[in-house]
């Protein structure tokens, strides 16, 4: 009575799973996979419906079902239904005769299905009438032996016949000997669903009086679009993947996980993670299979974000033996969350998590571990645990990252010798190593009191920094040069450094006041004269020779000297850390990001009088310009292709009360943006004054061919295609656009369009065109391609 009791249950949990595929509108609408004119609750609500079980499901024994496909399965020659395969043959065949349940009439009164070998239970018998049930798919699979159909079909019936009872012995029911309907079931279960549709309509075709069984149908209907839906999903065709699960609703049941895995990423993948977290979350709330609901946290951790993470794991049920579901994984998911907050230093990781990865580190030995462990506390400038995972990596494993991840922590304890050291190796590894190592000889040349250094260490940093033309770098060379009274020296250095940068106004300081202690006045005027109007400490230089070449003249502060003030002999700034990013403020209101890998040093900005500057090349306050000066300088700026300047400068230029001057401005400052790669913000710019017609569609075709460009660059190609799709709305497409069109239909593996694309544009002589064709080729024909 136990193993019954234990069997009606398995079967309602079943049940409940499948009753909600009657009815698919509000199927739709609890998956969120509605039309888009109705509000979409919360994804994934089905299987909460519970049908009401009728008492005659207790003569249905599951176990006693189980055994008995066991034993006709098994190879024993003692099994009485085996011993004749062509009777077992011919077991799942449904009478020939038996239509449709469409076109079946119920009985006036509550009778027993006539394939029911057992009688129902007392309460059953007074059951309203019900239409006849279609057993045909429960014979065959229970023939076949096919223990997880039977009990799917079993549940699949009873989810659409609430009145229906399981036969107690689905192999006792009468057979028939209609051979072709089991060659059809045959195919259905081999998967051969083509072969399937051709014999159905070949049998109607002969035979006029045959319909098809509408379980057998339906079923094919199910399986066509689940390997729709799988194929969709491997071409990663996501939105087409919801499409298909919307319109079969049957689909999303945890006897489906697969396909309810391909639909949780088809909606992370169309920017509706919400809809993906629900998905995932009714896999956690619903579906009892460990393996699964494990696999199910993993999958998600590779496309959710930490928060929508926590919010699954909080679905976790308690193991047998009292631990939790999913501790076999917590290491990997640990890791997992600490990379992310790696990446994004405002994200904050449960302490757990973190000193999981402690022990980890501890007990396994790993460098990884070290490293995320390193990189996380950086990030928060958490120094001095940064340096010790960094220092416990390079123990392990000596490579860029960890290096690079040392000297930036050494860096910021005012450590640059050993960062130096640290990171030489490395330098060339890459741009972020190259950045690092330079940074670190800023750092070490402008320690005060100097540092000590061989002269082999000096000689590669010099060999470093004019290969590299690093401006922060060769000027504090020559501070470094003064401070050892080695001036004809500090001047090559300061010379060199504005051969670089001619802008840099620290570097021109340091030349003129070496100039002048070296008494070369001509040198000191001609400085003077190039730098009026732009650095009062330069121009008012007067007499410095009190300052003997014997004596020690340290950098000077940051900051212009009061006018008419001699220059005085100033101490050093205490040597300050630069970061492989920084922010310089160029101007009240704009800032503009600056890497290590060729970071200029802030600039002085003194007001101007009425005279102007000759051109563009120099760094001023375009704040303090007339507006009309303004533009012009901003247009200078651009021609020499320095548009975060001219960002600043077309700023300036909008405050004109002057509507003619406002709009160039606008124009101009949205040019600047999408030089500067940034497309949103030049849309927001063009809107600052009115443009005319010709002007805004410029300005809306380029920002449209910026955003596309920048799209396929994120590996978005989708989108791609619809930024192109507008812009050529508006003007014909360039063939560089085309052959990008035909790209992002090769990797969304529309060979078709790709290739119609690519000749096209290939006729026009564009190599890039059959460079192009040439890639669809070795994609879809690889073996006769070289």
């Amino acid at each position: 009575m136990k193993s019954s009791l234990v069997a009606v249950s398995a079967a309602v949990v079943v049940a409940t799973l499948v009753t909600g595929l009657k009815d698919r509108a509000a199927l739709q609408e609890k998956f969120g996979l509605g039309s888009a004119g109705k509000p979409a609750p919360e994804l994934m609500m089905m299987g909460r419906i519970k049908p009401e079980v009728p008492a005659g499901n207790s003569e249905f024994n599951a176990q006693l079902v189980a055994d008995k496909i066991e034993a006709i399965t098994s190879p024993s020659p003692s099994a009485p239904d085996t011993s004749d395969s062509d009777a077992a043959e011919s077991q799942p065949a449904a009478p020939q005769t038996a239509a449709p349940p469409a076109q079946t009439v119920a009985q006036p009164a509550p009778v027993t299905p006539p394939i029911v070998s057992a009688p129902p239970a007392p309460q059953q018998a007074a059951a309203a009438p019900q239409p006849a049930v279609d057993e045909s798919a429960l014979r065959y699979f229970a023939s076949r032996g096919d223990k997880v159909r039977l009990q799917a079909e079993i549940s699949r019936l009873q989810a659409l016949y609430p009145n229906w009872v399981p036969p107690a012995d689905p192999l006792a029911v009468p057979q028939n000997g209609d051979k072709q309907l089991e060659a059809m079931w045959q195919l259905y279960s081999d998967g051969r669903y083509a072969e399937l549709r051709k014999a159905v309509a070949d049998r109607q075709a002969t035979d006029a009086g045959w319909q098809p069984p509408a379980d057998l149908l339906d079923r094919l209907d199910v399986a066509e679009a689940r390997a729709r839906l799988v194929n969709a999903s491997d071409l990663k065709q996501h939105a087409t993947v919801v499409d298909i699960a919307a319109a079969t609703p049957s689909l999303l049941t945890c006897s489906e996980i697969d396909v309810l895995w391909r639909v949780a990423e088809a909606f992370i993948q169309t920017e509706r993670a919400q809809r993906g977290q629900d998905a995932y979350a009714y896999i956690l709330k619903n579906c009892t299979n460990p393996a699964e609901r494990q696999a199910t946290v993993e999958k998600a951790s590779t496309l959710l974000a930490y928060q929508p993470m926590q919010a699954l794991l909080a679905l976790e049920r308690p193991a047998a033996d009292g631990s939790k579901e999913f501790n076999a994984i917590r290491d990997n998911l640990a890791r997992r969350f600490m990379a992310e907050g790696d990446d994004d230093p405002n994200l904050a990781i449960a302490p757990d998590y973190i000193a999981r990865l402690e022990k980890l580190a501890g007990t396994e030995g790993l460098a990884s571990d070290a490293l995320l462990l390193g990189w996380y506390q950086l990030r928060r400038n958490n120094d001095a645990d940064a340096e010790k995972w960094f220092r416990a990596a390079r123990a392990k494993q000596d490579s860029a990252t960890a290096s690079q991840g040392l000297a930036l922590a050494l860096i910021a304890r005012k450590a640059p010798e050993e960062a130096e050291d640290v990171m030489f190796r490395w330098r060339a590894d890459s741009d972020d190593a190259t950045s690092t190592y330079l940074a670190a000889t800023a750092n070490l040349m402008a320690l005060e009191p100097p540092a000590d250094l061989a002269e082999d260490v000096l000689h590669r940093i010099a060999t470093e920094v004019i290969a590299r033309k690093y401006v922060p770098t060769a000027q504090q060379f020559g501070w470094y040069a003064r401070s050892l009274n080695q001036f004809q020296t500090a001047a090559r250095w300061f010379e060199t450094a504005l051969a670089w940068k001619p802008d840099d106004e620290p570097s021109a300081y340091g030349l003129v006041i070496t100039r002048e202690q070296l008494s070369d006045r001509k040198g000191v005027l001609d400085l003077q004269r190039a730098w009026t109007g732009r650095s009062s400490r330069i121009t008012n230089l007067e007499d410095t020779s009190s300052l003997m070449p014997n004596a020690v003249t340290q950098p000077p502060e940051k900051g212009g000297l009061a006018a008419q003030q001699p220059a005085q002999p100033t101490q050093r700034p205490p040597a300050e850390p630069l970061p492989a990013e920084r922010r310089v403020t160029l101007q009240p209101g704009s800032e503009v990001v600056v890497r290590a890998a060729g970071p200029s040093m802030e600039t002085v900005n003194v007001p101007r009088g009425p005279r102007q500057t000759r051109g563009c090349s120099t760094t001023i306050d375009a704040g303090q310009l007339k507006p009309a000066d303004a533009l012009s300088r901003g247009w200078c700026l651009m021609d020499i292709n320095r548009p975060m300047e001219a960002i600043s400068a077309f700023e300036a230029a909008l405050q004109s009360p002057a509507r003619k001057v406002r709009e160039d401005a606008a124009y101009g400052q949205s040019l600047a943006y999408l030089r500067a790669g940034l497309s949103g913000n030049a849309a927001v710019a063009a809107t600052k004054a009115p443009q005319n017609r010709q002007r805004a569609a410029e300005l809306q075709v380029a920002i449209l061919a910026d955003r596309a460009l920048s799209a396929f660059d994120a590996g978005r190609y989708r989108e791609t295609l619809i930024y192109l799709d507008q812009r050529a709305q508006l003007q014909q497409e360039r063939i560089d656009l085309m052959v990008l069109r035909g790209y992002c239909y090769l990797n969304l593996k529309m060979y078709g369009d790709a290739t119609r694309i690519f000749e096209a544009a290939a006729a026009t002589g564009s190599r890039d065109a059959a460079r192009g064709l040439a890639d669809v080729r070795n994609v879809t024909h690889p073996d006769t391609n070289n």
